[in-house]
């Protein structure tokens, strides 16, 4: 690794500085929401963990549902101007679920509706963002941009996070989702002020763009290779984050105070990864963030043999930092990689290909736990991860991929025949 030149500091570039501001305000209010909407839910006269299911559950399917839709929305039109449609959806969807937990008049089936229409405006946005920061900074300062992107959204969310308990307690729930809503406001009018230029256009049908997009995504093995073992990967995490390191925490460790160490050491380690990964340049990028998967494992190992909690936390500190070095050189890749014209769509499958297995993830942790106890099921988390990452570093070109340059003619080949294979069986990073 050496670390790159650096001109001009992007801090002086008013339109990234204004992605930076609406990305980090709107992400500070998300940190608010994450816990306010399921204290908001379980305040409710009569709800119950069955209820708060039900409302997360319509907010996450969505996410998967609509994210391909997004990407060719966001090929279509302004990435910028859907950036906002999504923002004020979001805002609205989190306004009314203020109203109804402010009210006490909260009827499980508008909170279920707007549950999926916050979902949704996360679907719509996630594609039109990554297309929209090659539009923002040079080809030649992507990586250093998406490090500076995600130390402010990750700081902001640390921030949100650690506040949001304070805010739900001293002033209710309900205020909290107002904030978070109030947030999605000025994200959109700080977005709304990007000036980029406006896009072609185009004749061609939804599903024609869909296919396209789907042949630009199945023809590089380095990106369908990765999707498949981030879909492996996430849920493995997911079961380890939502259901299995809580109850290791709360039979083991000391319970929910000993759990948020865990969970904000992470968070902490995020924010010097995408700091690290700013500055660093490395010749085969993809390699690099492959490798950087497998420290995702030691946490989750520690936390079945229920290791001592500074330890734990220690070793999640390492994978947020590693993780985040990932996401920065995944990110860039594909912008550098992917044409600018079909950059969203490509963006939307990865998306969709990363979360295809998570609710699976989270839907069979609990029951597993109970069969074979939660350490076991702990190690077998690990132990996919460790999997799924080692098959990845088969691929010659996730080895051989390098910065700015063509795949070898050799890993060409090789993509041309999995390609068959991919397109048979569908699959991110």
């Amino acid at each position: 690794m050496t670390v790159p030149s650096v001109g001009a500091p992007l801090w002086r570039d008013r339109q990234f500085v204004l992605l930076v501001c609406a990305r980090g305000i709107s992400v500070l209010g998300n940190g608010f929401a994450r816990v306010a909407l399921a204290f908001a839910v379980l305040a409710l006269p009569g709800a119950g963990a069955g209820r708060l299911s039900l409302v997360l559950a319509c907010q996450a399917l969505p996410q998967l549902v609509f994210v391909l839709v997004g990407g060719v929305i966001a090929d279509r039109m302004s990435r910028s101007g859907l950036m906002v449609l999504a923002d004020i959806l979001g805002a609205g969807a989190y306004a009314g679920l203020a109203a109804m937990v402010l009210t006490g008049h909260a009827p499980p089936v508008a909170m279920c509706l707007l549950a999926v229409a916050a979902g949704t405006a996360t679907a719509l946005f996630a594609p039109a963002m990554d297309g929209l920061v090659p539009l923002v900074v040079p080809a030649d300062r992507l990586q250093r941009a998406n490090g500076l992107l995600r130390v402010g959204t990750n700081s902001s969310l640390l921030l949100g996070l650690a506040l949001s308990g304070v805010t739900v307690a001293l002033v209710g729930a309900g205020w909290a989702l107002a904030l978070n809503a109030a947030s999605f406001v000025v994200s959109a009018v700080l977005t709304a002020r990007l000036r980029v230029a406006a896009r072609p256009r185009k004749k061609a049908s939804g599903w024609a763009d869909l296919r396209e997009g789907w042949q630009e995504f199945a023809s590089r093995q380095w990106l369908w290779v990765v999707v498949a073992q981030y879909a492996v990967v996430v849920a493995a995490l997911n079961a380890n984050l939502g259901v299995l390191g809580p109850l290791t925490a709360e039979q083991h460790l000391g319970g929910a105070r000993s759990w948020s160490v865990i969970v904000a050491a992470q968070a902490v380690g995020t924010v010097a990864g995408a700091g690290l990964a700013a500055r660093v340049r490395v010749n085969r990028p993809i390699l690099v963030a492959v490798l950087c998967t497998f420290p995702a494992a030691v946490p989750i190992v520690l936390l079945s043999a229920e290791a001592p909690v500074w330890l734990i936390a220690t070793a999640m500190f390492g994978a947020g930092i590693a993780s985040d070095v990932f996401g920065v050189l995944w990110a860039t890749t594909i912008q550098r990689e992917i044409p600018e014209q079909v950059l969203s769509r490509v963006s939307s499958y990865d998306w969709f290909g990363s979360l295809a297995l998570a609710p699976l993830g989270l839907l069979v942790a609990g029951p597993l736990a109970a069969a074979v106890g939660t350490g076991r099921a702990l190690a077998g988390c690990a132990a996919l991860v460790v999997l799924a990452t080692t098959a990845a570093l088969l691929s010659p070109q996730v080895r051989t991929l390098r910065t700015g340059a063509e795949v070898p003619p050799a890993a060409a080949a090789s993509s041309d025949t999995r390609h068959v294979s991919g397109l048979a069986q569908g699959e991110a990073g």
